[in-house]
């Protein structure tokens, strides 16, 4: 069993800064797309950004030129920067790992709250 842990939410106000980080289980070498989704109050998950195995980006148009998404194998770790933070940036946030294609499924960690004040 893939387990994704994530780290790095809090509270913060507007314009501020956070470095949300998830490490997984098992290496990440094999995966077709490793990425961050968010969840605010009263609203369905959405994706924030992905990245490829050739570490190709793909990012939402609300968070383009705001927030950079990167990883580092050797630490089975996928990291999302995100400045000039919002309050419509709240949210539970999650890590993704998309397996499919490599012997494996989609996996979600438990998430972890970005809170962002006016």
């Amino acid at each position: 069993q893939v387990r994704l842990v994530e780290s790095g939410g809090g509270l913060v106000q507007a314009g501020g800064s956070l470095r949300l980080s998830c490490v997984a289980s098992l290496s990440i070498f094999t995966f077709k797309t490793m990425g961050w989704y968010r969840q605010g109050p009263g609203k369905e998950r959405e994706l924030v950004a992905t990245i490829g195995r050739g570490a190709d980006t793909n990012y939402a148009d609300s968070v383009k030129g705001r927030f950079t998404i990167s990883r580092d194998s050797a630490k089975r770790s996928v990291y999302l920067q995100m400045n000039s933070l919002k309050p419509e940036d709240t949210a539970v946030y999650y890590c993704n790992l998309d397996r499919r294609g490599f012997g494996g499924t989609i996996y979600w960690g438990q998430g972890t709250q970005v809170t962002v004040s006016s």
